[in-house]
């Protein structure tokens, strides 16, 4: 006999400062919130070494140890965590239902989703292991690019992403090196002449990257012409990847409204979905800003968005 159906207030999915932000809110608001945590404990901040730009750490923080502190802050109004996945949604009716992984049912009056966004990577066989010991490889230039001041550095990518991340890179760093595997930019056309126009931003039409070369750090990368199949190395000491995201909301797709990429469409000024009593916040549902704080900020939103849910509805 399956056991019964866990009957709560206010179910988190998703960990990360959107996640725990939230966790924090609906605690101190009585709703007693469930969080899992997803596949990664603390999202994408667990592969960030130093975070210098999120207010309150003034010497700067590991990304792992940042999460750890948003997650005993979360407990202590007491949130319960769990390390597992939500792997199942029906959102058809007023009360909620979310299954895990392991098939265990829980019903909620309330859904705050803080699954975030993956970063797209190459696949190369150097990428993963740098990007994880902060050796140079990165997807976030505003993240990141502040390491990188006075040091040459490469992008990859062809859209608005890399057009913005080589902008952004090309005040700090002496030379920026732009690798387009195409023989032109999908970026919009006003970002293409920006771009064009930056001096220090030296474009690589038709190339591919091969390999990240470097045992502790980015040291080079070995690139391919596409064209001319010429093989050769470019010295720089940071690589960003700016191929987009995938935001983490394959499971949502059946029931709230999403756009072209994948990204949940929330109300104007508000976390709220298509669906009553649903609500999205970090980057599940931002594909503008993707920062730690502004993640942080919508899962404020979304907590005090149930909180008056609940209150309208006089569940609490």
């Amino acid at each position: 006999m399956a056991d019964s159906p866990e009957k709560i207030h206010c179910l988190i999915i998703g960990s990360g400062p959107a996640g725990y932000t939230a966790a924090v809110y609906a605690s101190r608001a009585g709703l007693k919130p469930v969080l899992y945590t997803g596949p990664e404990m603390g999202g994408q901040l667990m592969i960030t070494t130093d975070v210098e730009n999120y207010p309150g750490y003034p010497d700067g923080v590991m990304g792992p140890q940042m999460m750890e502190d948003f997650r005993k802050q979360a407990e202590r109004f007491g949130t319960q965590i769990r390390m597992e996945m939500i792997s199942k949604v029906d959102f058809s009716g007023p009360v909620h239902k979310a299954w895990t992984e392991t098939g265990h049912e829980i019903h909620s009056d309330t859904i705050v989703i803080a699954t975030g966004a993956s970063a797209k990577w190459l696949g190369l066989e150097n990428e993963g292991r740098l990007a994880r010991n902060g050796g140079g490889v990165s997807a976030c230039a505003v993240c990141d690019g502040f390491f990188y001041r006075g040091m040459d550095v490469a992008v990859v990518g062809g859209g608005d992403t890399a057009a913005e991340e080589a902008l952004y890179l090309s005040k700090l760093c002496p030379t920026v090196h732009l690798l387009v595997r195409r023989d032109e930019m999908r970026a919009s056309k006003i970002m293409q002449q920006r771009v064009i126009k930056t001096e220090n931003i030296k474009i690589h039409w038709n190339t591919v990257t091969e390999d990240i070369i470097g045992e502790n750090e980015v040291e080079a990368i070995r690139v391919k012409n596409r064209e001319t199949g010429e093989v050769s190395n470019i010295e720089v000491k940071g690589f960003f990847v700016a191929i987009g995201h995938k935001p983490n909301t394959d499971i949502f797709k059946e029931w709230l409204t999403l756009d072209d990429t994948g990204y949940i469409i929330t109300k104007a000024d508000s976390s709220k979905t298509n669906v009553e009593g649903v609500f999205a916040s970090g980057d599940a549902q931002d594909n503008v800003y993707r920062q730690a704080v502004t993640a942080a900020g919508t899962g404020c939103m979304a907590a005090l968005d149930a909180e008056r849910y609940l209150t309208e509805k006089e569940i609490i």
